[in-house]
């Protein structure tokens, strides 16, 4: 029970200033939205009972919270919105890339700074308001994110102003890639910015979307609490590629909710460069026949960064495949964590799952927590995980160096070539050329 974990310190007391701005945003959807307003009451009285997860939670247990208890966080409205300028939004562009872009700002969709006369045809894009009445958005939205489990999503839940909706109608074979920046701006005092995304890509339905998170000027510290729900329609492609580059003051929590239909078809790219502590929690759901997953992730830290990536691909029925490959690249006092489960249902026979987890470690400090993990109860699969962390191979740095070349760049070569292999799996070409450059601009900075 939520109460006997806070008593015995699985969890902190909830802050009294998120449980305010929660009862101000509730008493604002009352009139006009009442369903989302007896979502947002329920998830404000799940938090309430369970606060912010402690280290003595098994999920939580190398990742310190205490700060969000003690920090005097606001929560960002729809007030927040500065009105970056276009230009501030096209610069948050990946070059070489032609897209779409939407510009959320501190939680909140700038209209003005966004391509909102040139989104594509067969995609509609809105905000709860505008599209809150569409069987879609009543079916996934506020569902697909566990509150009841994930005390950091019933805070998404009872605090996200102005969740984006993208609604790709079915067939609809979309060629421009969808850009989701999210800018937290943060002022003279920690800001608590909660952004919501429902992506629905209806039966047939192809899309490219990137989801990237940035910290735009040097103001105070920062916590994005972003909660992203994806459903994957039958026989639908999606091509999702999440970029995290935030300053060394901001803390991103991310959950990440995907409910895949049968033969459907999902390639997932996260890349976590900034930030000063991360968590990414990924949650897929094969809940269909003949369906292909493929997770990737790669994050170079550097510095006192935390990541934190956890991940749950549930194979729910059978003849479905799925292939995992994270990597991190870790110097300085940085710390690494990865968590990964690979569940078989006892009636997803067939299940093809794969799982890696490998990491180089630059400096003696650098540190990393791994835990790759099977729970099958079928017995007709192939499943594999392992995980490996180490330092550069010696040999090949003798190879390199054997050739004339320096060791700071046969180094910065052996870092680049671990990292690629992740980028390169990237499906379009310009992103993955754009992805490229971003690494290396990182890699070059690397503290050893």
């Amino acid at each position: 029970m939520p109460e006997a974990m806070s008593k015995n310190g699985q969890h902190h007391p909830a802050p009294r200033p998120f449980l305010e701005a929660a009862e101000t945003l509730v008493r604002r959807d009352e009139g006009s939205m009442p369903r989302v307003a007896d979502i947002r009451r329920k998830a404000l009285s799940q938090f309430e009972q369970s606060g912010i997860p402690s280290t003595r939670h098994e999920e939580w247990k190398y990742l310190d919270l205490s700060p969000l208890t003690t920090t005097d966080f606001r929560t960002a409205t729809p007030d927040d919105i500065r009105k970056l300028s276009k230009a501030d939004a096209d610069a948050l562009r990946h070059d070489g890339v032609d897209a779409c872009l939407l510009l959320v700002e501190n939680g909140s969709l700038n209209r003005d700074a966004s391509d909102l006369k040139s989104v594509p045809a067969g995609v509609r894009i809105g905000s709860l308001a505008e599209l809150g009445t569409e069987p879609a958005v009543i079916d996934h939205l506020f569902s697909l994110a566990d509150t009841h489990t994930e005390a950091l999503v019933a805070l998404n839940t009872m605090l996200s102003y102005d969740p984006l909706i993208i609604l790709v109608e079915a067939n609809a074979q979309v060629e421009t890639v969808l850009h989701v920046a999210f800018a937290a701006v943060p002022e003279s005092s920690p800001l608590n910015v909660c952004t919501r995304l429902l992506v629905v890509a209806a039966t047939g339905a192809s899309c490219t979307l990137i989801e990237s998170y940035h910290t735009i000027g040097e103001g105070a510290s920062t916590l994005t609490n972003a909660v992203t729900e994806t459903v994957v329609g039958s026989g639908a492609r999606v091509h999702h590629i999440k970029v995290q580059h935030e300053n060394s003051l901001a803390r991103n929590i991310s959950y990440h909710k995907v409910h895949m239909a049968g033969d459907s078809y999902q390639h997932l790219t996260t890349l976590t460069l900034g930030g000063a502590l991360v968590r990414n929690t990924l949650n897929l759901r094969l809940d269909g026949q003949q369906i292909n997953t493929y997770l990737n992730g790669l994050y170079v830290l550097d510095g006192d960064q935390v990541v934190d990536n956890h991940t749950l691909v549930d194979h729910a029925q059978p003849n479905c495949y799925s292939s995992e490959l994270y990597k991190g690249i870790i110097s300085g006092r940085a710390q690494g964590i990865f968590n990964g489960k690979i569940w078989v249902r006892p009636d997803a026979q067939k299940t093809n799952a794969y799982q890696s987890n490998k990491n180089i470690l630059l400096s003696d400090e650098a540190s990393m927590n791994t835990k790759p993990q099977l729970e099958i109860y079928a017995d007709d699969v192939k499943c594999s995980h392992g995980a490996t962390t180490g330092q550069l191979d010696e040999e090949s740095l003798f190879y390199l160096r054997a050739r004339g070349i320096g060791e700071a760049t046969a180094r910065a070569l052996l870092n680049q070539a671990f990292a690629a292999d992740v980028i390169a799996q990237v499906e379009h070409p310009g992103i993955r050329e754009a992805l490229l450059q971003v690494l290396d601009r990182k890699l070059s900075n690397l503290q050893s």
